[in-house]
């Protein structure tokens, strides 16, 4: 009953999050799912339990193709270009992960994230901080994606 409660005010607490975020936020509330996905699907990979772990990676795999998909080329140039081969790469590692349950992939595609949610946190900060986001940004909130 404990676990409900929890779980519907985290729900609730997410909910709220993506209400009222910008797009820059929206990206590194994907990027925190990402991580903790893959996190999860590690923890049930030491449990043994490929169900739950295929369930996990399967979540992340989804958030990082959402983030592909979401590239905006012609606004974001070498980056979007750069940021899709790596949002491919990290895909076909964690398909890897899974095959081969190999819990230091799974530590390898996180890396990668928290190297990424670290460049979008900084620009999140700037974004909230920042007086007039919509005169400095394009309309959609940023040059890299369609968030």
């Amino acid at each position: 009953m404990f676990n409900q409660g929890v779980r519907a005010y985290a729900q609730v607490k997410v909910e709220t999050a993506v209400s009222t975020a910008n797009p820059v936020q929206l990206v590194v509330l994907l990027y925190e799912g990402a991580i903790s996905a893959i996190a999860s699907a590690k923890g049930e990979m030491e449990r043994r339990n490929i169900a739950q772990k295929a369930q996990f990676l399967n979540k992340a795999i989804d958030i990082i193709e959402g983030l592909r998909n979401a590239l905006e080329f012609s606004q974001g140039g070498d980056i979007a270009v750069s940021l899709n081969d790596l949002y491919l790469y990290m895909v076909q590692r964690l398909s890897t992960a899974n095959l081969k349950n190999d819990p230091v992939i799974l530590d390898e595609v996180t890396a990668l994230l928290r190297e990424l949610l670290g460049a979008w946190e900084v620009l999140a900060r700037g974004a909230t901080n920042s007086l007039d986001v919509d005169s400095t940004t394009p309309s959609d909130g940023n040059v890299l994606t369609r968030a």
